[in-house]
């Protein structure tokens, strides 16, 4: 018996269309593992960048909490560099609010990712104790980690990419690893407080501040291609990045996944979490945005989501943007994780809880169900792993003839309904392979 057996009731004979597999094809630039530290060797014995670091000095070298592809190969590639010019590096966990706004919560996350002392062969200094190193050209006071502003140098290492809730010359990249990252919670309290309608300012102008008054020496910065790839590593001196960014984040945009099809009934999101996207799922890629300041993805009545990532250790931000998901989402939510990060960049309604289904077939009918003006017997149903891995999506059948004639979509399975278990919780991993794709490597246990 369900804990709410007439809601359950409602929508029991809700059609779930069947599905099929398709590859999307995209552009695939691509750098191997293998190649990045002679990669990130080469970048940094340039004397324009070697010359900077000094034997017997301290650098600190930021690490963020996304799920950057190779990102604890390449922190420790500039750790390892540091260490040859005879200096000692160590690395800051640079993610403003994320970990629960707490120093053991941000180490954990960078262990998640591989960034641990023993692989680095460095210290990992964590903490939330900032320290006021000027104050920006409208008279704001600018704080970073106190650590690092106490270092002989800093070292970004960071991604570029588009970010999920304004639209500016610089987005997520450089410019905002300085201002949000190094600022800790109350540095990025400091440069959201006046909302993400004034982000495309705030960043660049928090982070200039920064560059002057920091031990700011360059930027590793890296951008992926649509397969959560890395395809490219730069390095970029302070005094270049105000002028470099822009270029770079230009370059992200045109390597950036997408589903391509333009718009569906019910979006079915498998997992979300921080090591996809800060908001959880991808807006650019989910049509989810937190704020009106930035547009893009495709457009759906209704979103289901089915699933915490376990890297995201409850923080299930974003699935406020949602309009169902299942009492198994419900149960991991780490609210003390989830509320900081809201809190402290202004913007609540991810952090809201959609209708609560005790199935992952209940959620999905209650989407399609209650979508207004759609064919309720052939409905438009995508699916997708989570927002970072895109080269294998699901599609409902209405989709089918569409997608034959698509020369950038392979159909890889016939259509058939979802292999529900007898109760309707979960949907069965072996449904066409989808789940047993290399690209599908969280754990699910969809």
């Amino acid at each position: 018996m369900r804990e709410r057996q007439f809601v359950a009731d409602m929508v029991k004979e809700t059609y779930v269309p069947k599905m099929f597999r398709v590859k999307q094809i995209f552009p695939r630039p691509k750098i191997e593992p293998e190649e990045i530290p002679e990669i990130i060797r080469k970048l940094l014995n340039d004397e324009k960048f070697a010359s900077r670091v000094k034997p017997g000095m301290r650098i600190a070298i930021t690490a963020g909490s996304r799920g950057i592809a190779n990102v604890a190969l390449t922190t420790k590639c500039i750790a390892d560099f540091v260490k040859s010019r005879g200096a000692y590096p160590f690395v800051v966990p640079a993610m403003g609010s994320h970990g629960g706004a707490t120093a053991e919560g941000q180490k954990e996350i960078l262990a998640g990712y591989g960034i641990t002392e023993d692989y680095m062969e460095c210290p990992i200094i964590s903490s939330m104790e900032v320290k006021k190193i000027g104050v920006n050209e409208e008279g704001r006071d600018v704080f970073i980690d106190k650590n690092a502003a106490e270092a002989d140098g800093i070292i970004l290492g960071c991604r570029i990419k588009p970010h999920t809730a304004f639209r500016g010359p610089y987005e997520s990249g450089m410019m905002k690893m300085m201002a949000i990252g190094l600022g800790k919670q109350y540095g990025a309290e400091v440069c959201h407080e006046q909302g993400f309608k004034n982000m495309a300012k705030n960043v660049p102008m928090f982070g200039k501040c920064i560059i002057k008054n920091a031990p700011i020496l360059f930027a590793v910065p890296t951008i992926e291609n649509a397969f959560d790839e890395t395809c490219k590593i730069t390095a970029v001196a302070a005094e270049e990045i105000e002028a470099l960014e822009p270029g770079l984040l230009k370059e992200a945009f045109s390597y950036m996944p997408k589903i391509l099809v333009d718009s569906c009934d019910v979006l079915v999101v498998d997992q979300i979490g921080k090591n996809f996207s800060g908001d959880g799922m991808d807006p650019n890629i989910t049509g989810t945005f937190c704020t009106p300041y930035a547009s893009g993805g495709i457009q759906s009545q209704r979103v289901v989501v089915l699933d915490l990532s376990p890297e995201t250790h409850g923080n299930g931000i974003g699935l406020g943007y949602s309009s169902a998901t299942t009492k198994r989402v419900f149960d991991q939510l780490d609210l003390a994780s989830m509320y900081p990060n809201a809190i402290t960049c202004t913007v609540l309604g991810g952090v809201r809880i959609p209708i609560v289904m005790e199935s992952d077939k209940e959620a999905i009918q209650v989407c399609i169900k209650s979508c207004n003006e759609i064919d309720k017997t052939n409905p438009r149903v995508v699916r997708i792993p989570n927002s970072l891995h895109l080269e294998h999506i699901m599609l409902s059948e209405s989709y089918y003839e569409e997608a034959k004639r698509n020369p950038n979509l392979i159909i890889e399975s016939e259509p058939e309904y979802l292999p529900f278990d007898e109760d309707g919780k979960e949907v069965k991993s072996e449904i066409a392979g989808f789940h047993d794709m290399a690209i599908f490597k969280q754990g699910v246990t969809l």
